[in-house]
């Protein structure tokens, strides 16, 4: 029995479980939702929703649609680490969607303006990214401007920022920018051989490798190395790092740079797979940065766990655009979504629940022990 008492404590195996909570809860509220629309199709849709992919009538066709998801995976996952890694340190990155868009900005920028290679394009992307995040880092840092407040300021001052720039590059007939593809072949990004594997899907590159890479290294300096205790030491009490010797100001902007360069970097993950043009006429802040948020969160704020939750995100989108629009609309898979990220706010909550009782057990065997003696 104490066995299992400890199992069920781990912090690891109770985010597992609070995530599912989430997950499963979103779905029944969806299940509702298209069961109210037209009770006939709902079973079929939901399954289309959770299964995606899988629903395909071939396996060629199948894994040509995995492909697609995870071309859209990368550059999640980027966002939701960006999310993440500021979280861990006591910041609210909500501004990720701005570092993202001024990510697309550059990378897009110097492949359609200047014709560079795919590389030059990435560290553009990384270095416009870190650029903002230094902007949010030093308001807050300085001049104690809450991050939250700065980064959606930021979110759409860039927006109009990056339509102004990319203008130059759209097509003449349609509001989206030139194609990458068309234009300049070697700003996209290597395929190292992926297209093979997925049924001959050319957008699928090593975008995908390196957003899981960047998840592990995330992982690691967080977890294992002093700089990360550094970080995270500041964001639970910056007085008390200041006491302890630490750079709490350094630290602040150190983090938001770095958190804004994983953003940038998932626009160029996006863009540069030649999946995607920036619409220059866009008038609303990418939903890639806010899902960032629910993907995280998802994870339980564990940068592997994001890896999963980033899959699970996109991949329940991508099924509802798939489901019967004539009948539903494929924005229900947002509705799971946008219910799973509520619910991911009560996991501390349910934690607490699963918890409860062991620490009334705990408070009785005490008692017991005090008794006796």
């Amino acid at each position: 029995m104490e066995e299992k008492k400890s199992f069920w404590k781990k912090p690891g195996v109770q985010t597992v479980l609070t995530s599912l909570i989430c997950i499963l809860f979103g779905l029944i509220a969806g299940y509702i939702v298209l069961l109210i629309i037209n009770p006939a199709g709902a079973g079929e849709a939901i399954r289309t929703i959770i299964l995606n992919f899988l629903t395909k009538p071939t396996s060629r066709a199948q894994i040509k649609s995995l492909g697609n998801t995870l071309v859209k995976t990368a550059p999640l996952l980027m966002c939701a680490l960006s999310v993440c890694f500021a979280y861990k340190v006591g910041l609210f990155n909500i501004g990720a969607a701005g570092q993202y868009e001024v990510g697309a900005c550059a990378c897009l920028a110097l492949a359609l303006i200047f014709k560079a290679p795919w590389w030059v394009c990435l560290l553009g992307a990384a270095a416009a990214g870190a650029v903002l995040g230094l902007i949010c880092g030093a308001l807050k840092a300085y001049r104690n401007v809450n991050e939250v407040i700065s980064g959606i300021m930021l979110n759409w001052i860039f927006l109009y920022v990056t339509n102004t720039v990319l203008g130059k590059v759209k097509e003449t007939s349609s509001p989206y920018t030139e194609s990458i593809t068309a234009i300049n072949k070697k700003a996209i990004l290597p395929t190292a051989g992926l297209e093979n594997l997925f049924a001959g899907n050319r957008n699928t590159t090593i975008a995908i490798f390196l957003s899981v890479l960047t998840a592990v290294i995330v992982w690691i300096v967080l977890d294992k190395t002093k700089f990360g205790y550094e970080l995270k030491a500041t964001g639970y009490n910056k007085d008390a790092a200041k006491y302890a010797g630490m750079k709490e100001k350094r630290n602040i902007i150190v983090t938001l740079v770095i958190a804004g360069a994983i953003a940038g970097l998932g626009a160029s993950f996006m863009y540069q797979s030649g999946y995607m043009r920036w619409e220059t006429s866009a008038s609303a802040v990418p939903s890639m940065g806010f899902n960032g948020i629910a993907a995280t969160f998802l994870g339980g704020l564990n940068p592997i766990g994001t890896i999963f939750a980033s899959f699970f995100i996109q991949s329940i989108t991508d099924g509802g655009s798939m489901i019967d629009r004539m009948i539903y609309p494929s924005q229900v898979s947002d509705l799971i979504s946008g219910i799973i990220i509520y619910l991911s706010g009560f996991v501390l909550f349910f934690k607490m629940l699963m918890n409860k009782p062991h620490h009334k057990k705990e408070k009785k065997e005490k008692k017991a022990g005090g008794e006796t003696k």
